[in-house]
């Protein structure tokens, strides 16, 4: 009784001691940001990671706590990714970026944050669209109908009759990146860095929201249409209106994901989103956990700093006391990447945090000293 009361006051330790670590974090990066040189692969990692956090977190609200197993996240991102880029190239450079198309038909700018979430309604108004049939299937029709509509909609965005609004096959550039969130002074020079805290914040904000939407009244209702489908139906649960929901806003934020990857690539081209990308983010939330918010974001950075900085050295040559090491050449690091992951598959096999979150590790910690007593 006195728990349930604790409860009703507020957050228990644990939440405020996950709080204070994520608080931590931030500074951290801020701190990290202004000692440590820009061009450190370690910002590189961070972006990405952040990025690729906040696409996985979606896809894991789909798959992980609805049971609606999607493949077409790549497809969203594209468009997320257009949509930003299409409305914030400055009309001055435009001619230069639609030089094929005549300047182009877009010849206005919106804000930068009005932007990214235009490219998430984008996403989102697409995902309404092809909910409607494709959300009556399941399994494994349901990932291949959605796999296609992301190759589909590649194609599209390369056609030339459209390079008037996507430049066709040609990327688009001089848009808004990370770099430009940082503070100058009046000579051009940064005085303050945050071209790596500002994706840490919007992927942290969109985090949250979905964090808070798990947590709700729809969230309870899509884990027991995950649960059983037959058993929330026969609760009340409208099947079809719960799923296409789930849908719509796990790609409304994946269109906000495919925004921030725009302004870390600095350029978008449609052919960049293959279903490789789909298969990496889905690897991702496998490997975090099908069902913890925390092990999608920590195996974002994981898999990020193995596949673009740790095991960078495999892929160049090494001679050590005149002895050169067999097969350390060009494509090697990707062989021992695809060993990590089998040994983090066998030995995890729910994935690094299962269905955990960062407060129950505390718990958990808390518990066991209480037993130990």
């Amino acid at each position: 009784m006195q728990n349930q009361l604790q409860a009703q006051k507020g957050p228990d330790k644990a939440t405020v001691i996950s709080a204070i670590i994520i608080l931590a974090v931030y500074a951290a990066v801020f701190i990290l940001e202004q000692v440590i040189p820009p061009t450190s692969m370690l910002f590189t990692v961070l972006k990405k990671g952040a990025t690729y956090a906040l696409v996985a977190v979606s896809m894991n609200m789909l798959n992980g706590f609805t049971g609606l197993f999607s493949l077409g996240q790549a497809g969203f991102m594209l468009i997320g990714a257009y949509v930003f880029a299409i409305f914030t190239i400055p009309v001055a450079q435009r001619a230069s970026v639609y030089q094929y198309y005549n300047g182009g038909i877009v010849q206005f700018t919106v804000p930068l944050l009005v932007a990214m979430v235009l490219a998430g309604l984008a996403a989102a108004f697409f995902a309404y669209l092809i909910g409607l049939p494709v959300l009556r299937l399941k399994s494994d029709y349901l990932a291949i109908a959605t796999l296609g509509f992301a190759e589909i909609i590649r194609a599209i965005f390369q056609w030339d009759k459209l390079g008037p609004l996507t430049n066709g096959s040609n990327m688009l550039r001089l848009f808004p990146t990370f770099n430009d969130f940082n503070i100058k002074n009046a000579d051009g020079q940064v005085v303050v860095y945050l071209s790596t805290l500002v994706p840490f914040l919007i992927a942290g904000v969109c985090i949250a929201l979905i964090v808070l939407l798990i947590n709700s009244t729809y969230g309870r209702t899509f884990k027991a249409i995950r649960d059983d489908e037959v058993a929330a139906e026969a609760m009340g649960i409208n099947l079809a209106h719960h799923k296409r929901t789930a849908f719509v806003i796990s790609c409304f934020f994946a269109g906000v994901g495919g925004a921030m990857l725009a302004m870390y690539s600095n350029s978008v081209q449609a052919k960049s989103f293959t279903s490789a990308m789909t298969y990496e983010i889905l690897l991702i939330v496998v490997i975090g956990g099908m069902g913890s918010i925390t092990g999608s974001c920590l195996s974002s950075f994981l898999f990020v700093a193995c596949s673009e900085w740790w095991l960078r050295f495999l892929d160049q040559k090494q001679v050590i006391g005149g002895f050169e090491l067999p097969l350390m050449r060009n494509g090697f690091r990707l062989v021992v990447f695809s060993v990590v992951i089998m040994v983090v598959v066998l030995f995890f096999r729910r994935g690094i945090m299962g269905t955990k979150e960062l407060p129950d590790l505390f718990r958990k910690r808390r518990a066991g000293k209480g037993a130990g007593k």
